[in-house]
């Protein structure tokens, strides 16, 4: 499958030019915002790794291997790529133990920046956020453009779409997913469970999405719609009152989709249809997220890009500084800029 068939219609017209995106791990740092204070004490150690070429669950066996515990005592708020400079937190339950020795843990791929104990362990999406550097290079793009539309991102945010690296190759992902619930069967191993599920989930609030971003609806809010804000999982309805609310322009509160699971959509009116419309064009993949006993959620369809600051080490690197909410997406930044092309290659129609 297309990008553009995984994710949806661009906010802001057409890409800018083209780039290289990972040409080294330095070009895409990603740091974990954890904001939880350390106790000092307890039978959890807190690791703070920085790791390249090397994925979070890669990383977690390692940490477990160097301290001799099962892998299942590593815990970890989020998956980092492999392909990247991160830098990220692990815990490890240790009751009644010392520190162990991790340096079999470390070398060139994996370095223990710091370590801290306490009193609990690290739950999955406990971080606040994730900082991003990201280098653009080999970059063949209008400039000016740039300079505009950054602008305008900054001001106005981004269609939160999740990215087509969640899909994975050729939305390989989503493929497995369609035959499993063709027959309305859940794999037996958990994480290929999660993966697949996980995969439905977002490929449906990305058809909603698209479907907000084609009618200009995805960065205002409108009755029927429920509202969320930038940090949080609840929601509310928006009535009249609702839909003037300040908080709307300061990219504080947004309107939200649908993270399918049991239970009708909870919003009404337009939204109410638009969402139903994509339950019944994939009426198989909703059951069987229902029948996996996944929970309706929400997700905000507009992504606010805090921090956001960018500059030219070089003239063909665009340098982007920036800050996301936990679970979103940069490349979902990077696709309203340029097409990413392969390093050495500057035909901007080859997108991967």
């Amino acid at each position: 499958m297309t990008e553009l068939e995984l994710l949806g219609p661009r906010a802001y017209g057409d890409v800018l030019g083209s780039a290289v995106l990972k040409a080294t791990a330095e070009d895409f740092q990603v740091d974990e915002v954890l904001d939880i204070p350390l106790t000092g004490e307890g039978e959890h150690l807190w690791l703070w790794v920085e790791k390249r070429g090397l994925n979070t669950e890669e990383a977690a066996r390692r940490i477990a291997k160097a301290a001799g515990v099962p892998l299942r005592t590593v815990s970890y708020a989020g998956l980092k790529d492999r392909q990247a400079l991160t830098r990220q937190w692990f815990s490890v339950q240790l009751p009644g133990k010392a520190d162990p020795d991790l340096s079999a843990a470390q070398n060139d791929s994996l370095i223990i920046l710091k370590t801290a104990r306490h009193k609990r362990k690290l739950q999955r999406g406990a971080h606040a956020a994730n900082g991003f550097t990201l280098r653009l290079t080999q970059l063949n793009a209008d400039k000016d453009g740039l300079q505009q539309r950054l602008e305008q991102i900054a001001r106005q945010g981004i269609p939160n779409y999740f990215g087509a690296q969640r899909f994975g190759h050729l939305g390989g992902n989503l493929g497995e997913a369609r035959a499993y619930a063709a027959r309305q069967a859940l794999p037996e191993q958990r994480n290929v469970r999660s993966r697949l599920l996980s995969t439905a989930r977002s490929y449906l609030f990305n058809q909603v999405l698209a479907a907000r971003v084609a009618d200009g609806s995805w960065n205002r809010a409108q009755v029927g719609d429920l509202l969320a804000f930038t940090d949080s999982r609840s929601f509310f309805p928006a009535t009249e009152a609702e839909c003037s609310d300040p908080r709307l322009a300061i990219l504080d509160l947004h309107p939200t989709g649908p993270q399918w699971g049991e239970g009708p959509s909870p919003a009404s009116g337009a939204t109410f249809a638009l969402e139903q419309a994509v339950a019944e064009r994939e009426a198989e993949l909703c059951q069987w997220l229902v029948k996996a006993a996944m929970e309706h959620e929400r997700r905000i369809l507009r992504l606010p890009i805090g921090r956001l600051s960018w500059h030219y080490p070089e003239s063909d690197i665009l340098q982007l500084e920036f800050v996301l909410p936990a679970g979103c997406f940069a490349t979902a930044l990077v696709r309203e800029l340029v097409d990413l092309v392969p390093a050495g290659q500057t035909d901007s129609s080859c997108v991967f």
